[in-house]
């Protein structure tokens, strides 16, 4: 059955009630031509406002999952009832875990090497059964369309099913538009700091504060000089433009 959408500040926002629903929808995709899921926060969401073009690649996208708990939350105060946060390292977590039954096949790519070699041995600790076609670490910086194509080489010869991608939004999200026709198959997911969860490197905040939507102040405090800029200036610009569309004072057009 089609997946239907919601849109916040006319960013496309997927209706999607669980993790297992979108698990089954993944599961779907994965028969089909190469596509993408984006996974949606309040970063996200201010970067399409400001970005027509990142703003087109998430309202193109296979699933635009609300991972964001003020995104949901504005959705039901718009009358979504059925939408409900999907935590994106949370996510990715049922995914290998679910995916050990389907034989489903994941691939990495981005953090450093250490990371993703921590997160390796998490995976074969947490999901023995779960099978890892491969993982790459590219350069911290713009790569070269050699280097480009080295990677999805790589990728296409892996056979993997699920390509998680975590090179930080808007970057991820850009970079998978651009590549993820070149597959044969498979689907692209934008993870973020997925992987870093995962590996150990960042910690999940206590429920309390998931529940309060104060996540992003738990990571905040883990990395204040890395995040404090981002989350002043997303976190005020999210509120004064939901204010704006909930006063009609400015409508949010394509």
């Amino acid at each position: 059955m089609p997946t239907k959408h919601s849109y916040i500040l006319n960013v496309k926002i997927s209706n999607v009630s669980s993790y297992r629903e979108v698990y089954e929808k993944l599961k779907l995709a994965l028969n089909s031509a190469p596509s993408y899921i984006t996974v949606n926060n309040v970063h996200t969401v201010v970067e399409s406002v400001l970005n027509k073009k990142y703003k087109e690649i998430i309202n193109n996208s296979f699933l635009s999952l609300p991972d964001g708990k003020p995104i949901s939350i504005y959705a039901k105060l718009k009358g979504k009832k059925n939408i409900s946060r999907i935590f994106g390292p949370t996510f990715f977590e049922k995914a290998l875990d679910w995916g050990q039954t389907d034989e489903i096949k994941h691939y990495f790519f981005g953090s450093s090497k250490e990371t993703l070699e921590k997160m390796n041995d998490v995976i074969k600790n947490r999901f023995p059964t779960a099978i890892i076609s491969g993982s790459l670490s590219p350069p911290f910086r713009d790569f070269t369309s050699e280097e480009n194509e080295s990677y999805i080489k790589q990728m296409k010869e892996s056979r993997a099913d699920i390509f998680w991608v975590g090179l930080g939004a808007p970057k991820q999200e850009i970079w998978i538009f651009n590549n993820y026709k070149k597959l044969n198959k498979g689907v692209m997911i934008g993870i973020g700091a997925g992987f870093d969860y995962l590996a150990g490197n960042t910690k999940h905040a206590p429920e309390w504060m998931k529940n309060a939507s104060l996540e992003w102040l738990y990571r905040l405090i883990q990395e204040p000089k890395r995040l404090w800029k981002r989350y002043l200036a997303t976190n005020t610009l999210f509120i004064w433009y939901v204010f704006l569309e909930l006063t009609g004072l400015r409508k949010f057009e394509e």
